[in-house]
């Protein structure tokens, strides 16, 4: 069974930086993963995503700020946030893609706020 565990969320002031971690147990092989974000109110949205083979991409939101990677161990995945903003503040979701199905954490809360 596949479970991810999410970590490193919290409160930081505007302009601060924060490090989310997400592993996914259960897993074989390197898998696509993501990290999304939701904030009150509106729909979930992609913020950065990470390819098996290592390939990023990032909503222009967070470009320049965000950075994705992967760690050392199996499908672990990082996202180091820098330069926070207000409108950043949301429940942040870790995803892998196995095959066509789609796995969720369970959320993190990040609030930038002064």
């Amino acid at each position: 069974q596949v479970q991810l565990v999410e970590s490193g969320g919290g409160l930081v002031q505007p302009g601060g930086s924060l490090r989310l971690s997400c592993t996914a147990a259960g897993t074989f092989g390197i898998h696509a993963m993501g990290w999304y974000r939701q904030a009150p109110g509106k729909q979930r949205e992609l913020v950065a995503h990470i390819s098996d083979v290592g390939n990023t991409n990032y909503a222009d939101s967070v470009k320049g700020r965000f950075t994705i990677s992967r760690g050392n161990a199996k499908n672990t995945a990082y996202l180091q946030m820098n330069s926070l903003k207000p409108e950043d503040t949301a429940i942040y979701y870790c995803n892998i893609q196995i095959g066509s199905v789609a796995y969720w954490g369970q959320g993190t809360q990040v609030t930038a706020s002064s």
